[in-house]
């Protein structure tokens, strides 16, 4: 991925959370590419020394940062994977706790600052907005209601924790990110996996593949950073859905991808979803039912994808 993107005309000072994970790594690099200062908030220092060396300094507890400490951006990305482990009870707090609570705590922090920073870039999903019945052809906006199911509590829950920044003085973007779609070499987000079945020549289906997926190509993940980064506040402020302007049905998607890797789409294996829901659980309603995201606001906003269609954007993963 050898776009570059100017986030700010002079170096920032940012703290990060989240540096570690999929996303966090490649924006950490990106930033560092740029020259600005990062401070990792992580509880694995060994792994973010791994990454990116003495280039970061790295914290693990918020007391550990001085009050006097300056950030000109705060970027919130952490959060336990929602894909894994079935949700059993104990499950779902672990989930809320990694997301809810970590950002209470750092916005206790921000409180404490003696100087605050401009902006604060909060992770969401748009399972905010819950799942659409198949066949629903409506988009959602920004202005879409939330649902009364876990996926979108949990989001619910994330964003309202970052909420609490706005009465700071931090003006606060939250990203609603699709499915993102990185290189596959990197073995890491939901790609490989997606795309694994179609290696094989199995063309896999799930359920009827007609629930629709909403994806982003990693680079403008990156990209919609940096933009939001140097919109004035009030246009920052607020949420903002983190998808290309292409969704499509899963079936559409997974023939797309036997295309960009040289396989033939002839008897697609359908895997029903009894099967999925018998080993998932409510998990499985993530691979069975999709929402029809569109990125209004980052639109309106003067943001231009770097990869707006499906084929274009696997190809530049499968290649990599």
């Amino acid at each position: 991925m050898s776009l570059d993107f100017c986030y700010a005309e002079v170096s920032q000072r940012l703290l990060v959370t989240g540096g570690t994970g999929f996303i966090g790594t490649a924006l950490c690099c990106a930033l560092l590419r740029e020259g600005h200062a990062i401070t990792l908030f992580t509880r694995n220092p060994a792994k973010a020394t791994h990454l990116f060396g003495s280039k970061v300094r790295t914290v693990q507890r918020f007391s550990d940062l001085d009050p006097a400490t300056q950030f000109d951006v705060v970027v919130n990305l952490a959060g336990e994977p929602i894909v894994g482990p079935r949700w059993t009870k104990s499950r779902k707090v672990v989930l809320h706790a990694s997301r809810r609570d970590l950002t209470q705590w750092l916005v206790e922090w921000i409180a404490s600052a003696h100087s605050k920073p401009r902006l604060m870039i909060s992770g969401s999903a748009i399972g905010y907005y819950g799942v659409q019945p198949i066949g629903e052809p409506r988009s959602l906006s920004e202005e879409a209601p939330a649902q009364d199911i876990f996926m979108s509590e949990i989001c619910q829950a994330w964003e309202s924790s970052a909420q609490a920044v706005r009465q700071l003085g931090v003006t606060l973007a939250i990203l609603r990110l699709g499915i993102v779609l990185g290189p596959c070499s990197s073995g890491q987000g939901a790609l490989p996996k997606m795309l694994l079945p179609t290696r094989f020549g199995l063309n896999g289906v799930l359920g009827q593949g007609q629930q629709i997926v909403s994806w982003v190509h990693l680079a403008d993940v990156l990209g919609a950073i940096a933009h939001v980064m140097r919109l004035p506040g009030e246009q920052a402020q607020g949420a903002f859905n983190l998808t290309a302007p292409e969704p499509m049905s899963q079936k559409e998607f997974m023939k797309i991808a036997a295309q960009v890797l040289g396989r033939r789409w002839i008897l697609p294996i359908v895997t029903p979803s009894w099967i999925l829901r018998g080993l998932l659980g409510e998990q499985a309603s993530l691979l069975l039912q999709g929402q029809r995201v569109l990125p209004t606001r980052l639109l309106s906003a003067g943001y231009t994808f770097s990869f707006p269609k499906l084929g274009q954007a696997l190809k530049d993963c499968v290649k990599r």
